[in-house]
C-alpha cells in the first residue's frame, strides 16, 4: 500500500522544538519533491517547505524560514522537519505531501493530495 506516515508531534510549550517525521510505505520518498503542509481550526492549509527530489534543494514559506528545517533521510526513506521555537500560532495538524515541483506558490501547495493522517502539533502558551 502506498502512503505517507507522519509523526512526531505532540504537545509542546511556547519556545520547545520538535521535529516531525514524514515516512513512505511502499514507494521511495527519495524519488519524490517533499513537502510540509499544515492546517490550524478553521484555517486553509498552509505550505510550509519542500525538498526537491534532484538535488535536495530546500524551500521555506517566509512565514517559517527561520525556525523550520527540512531534510531527507535516504536510508530510512522519511523526509524530516525541525521546529525551533514553536510558538502557539504553530498549532495545527501537520502533513507531508508530495508536490509536482518545490517552486510551486505556497498558496498551491494547499490543493496537494495528502496522503497521510498527518500529525498534530499542539503548542502551550
Amino acid at each position: 500500500q502506498v502512503r505517507l506516515v507522519e509523526s512526531g508531534g505532540g504537545l509542546v510549550q511556547t519556545g520547545g522544538s520538535l521535529t516531525l517525521s514524514c515516512a513512505a510505505s511502499g514507494f521511495d520518498l527519495g524519488n519524490y519533491h517533499i513537502g510540509w503542509i499544515r492546517q490550524a481550526p478553521g484555517k486553509e492549509r498552509e505550505g510550509l517547505s519542500c525538498i526537491s527530489a534532484n538535488d535536495g534543494t530546500t524551500y521555506y514559506a517566509n512565514s517559517v524560514k527561520d525556525r523550520f528545517t527540512i531534510s531527507r533521510d535516504k536510508d530510512n526513506n522519511a523526509v524530516y522537519m525541525h521546529i525551533d521555537d514553536l510558538k502557539p500560532e504553530d498549532t495545527a495538524v501537520y502533513y507531508c505531501t508530495t508536490p509536482s515541483s518545490c517552486n510551486m506558490p505556497w498558496s498551491n501547495y494547499k490543493h496537494l493530495e495528502l496522503w497521510g493522517q498527518g500529525t498534530q502539533v499542539t503548542v502551550s502558551s
